[in-house]
């Protein structure tokens, strides 16, 4: 199934209603400059896609809640290659689950994901992440609180940038949400992949818990 390069306001941000071991901030020095304006961490850790994107591709980092429901979601969309979730955003370098479960590292859980633009944009990936959590709810998704659940896009390079803060005011502007958009958008940090067991959870666990859904468009 091929998606439209070009979709219009209506399809995209009325469908926009239907993101690694604890808080590492990447210090100045650590982010990496072109002349397309790309911003990429370097020294990153193993297993975080942005050391390795395949020719053609691109690297995504997205923080909506539990990253179990939004990885499930993420990973059938037509275009997305690979998924992997884990913890950015904080301050901790190779944090743990149970680490970042307390709230202390400043990492949110997040979604990792490889994409072929010529399949799925960002513009459009991003039209799904706002329908699959509400972006609303300021460091909570359902029942799950705290700062490792916020609402996050975690840039890479100037374009991600521009678009992320396009498509967050197009969604805020729709007005179908009650209460403002509260979506942080920062440049992408160290991406520490979690554990294997929290890796296709809900492929091992197909009743597991998730607090993620498509909303109608």
């Amino acid at each position: 199934m091929h998606i439209p390069k070009q979709i219009t306001l209506l399809s995209l941000v009325a469908g926009a209603f239907l993101t690694v071991a604890t808080g590492y901030a990447a210090p100045r020095s650590a982010i990496k400059k072109d002349p397309q304006t790309t911003n990429t961490p370097t020294n990153l850790p193993p297993g975080d896609f942005a050391r390795d994107v395949g020719k053609g591709l691109e690297v995504a980092t997205l923080a909506g809640g539990c990253f179990w429901g939004m990885e499930e979601i993420i990973r059938k969309l037509p275009g997305v290659k690979e998924t992997q979730v884990g913890y950015t955003g904080g301050r901790t370098s190779n944090p743990s689950y149970r680490e970042v479960s307390s709230g202390q590292t400043g990492h949110a859980e997040s979604v990792q994901i490889i994409f072929d633009p010529k399949v799925i944009s960002f513009e459009q990936l991003l039209g799904f992440y706002f329908r699959m959590h509400d972006p609303t709810t300021l460091n909570q998704q359902g029942n799950d609180k705290g700062t490792q659940y916020r609402s996050a896009i975690f840039y890479y390079g100037g374009k991600q940038s521009k678009t992320a803060e396009t498509i967050r005011k197009k969604v805020d502007a729709l007005g179908k949400w009650k209460k403002p958009i509260v979506t942080e958008i920062i440049a992408a940090q160290a991406f520490w992949k979690a554990e294997s067991e929290h890796q296709d959870y809900l492929q091992k666990n197909p009743t597991g818990y998730t607090c993620h859904f498509l909303r109608d468009e």
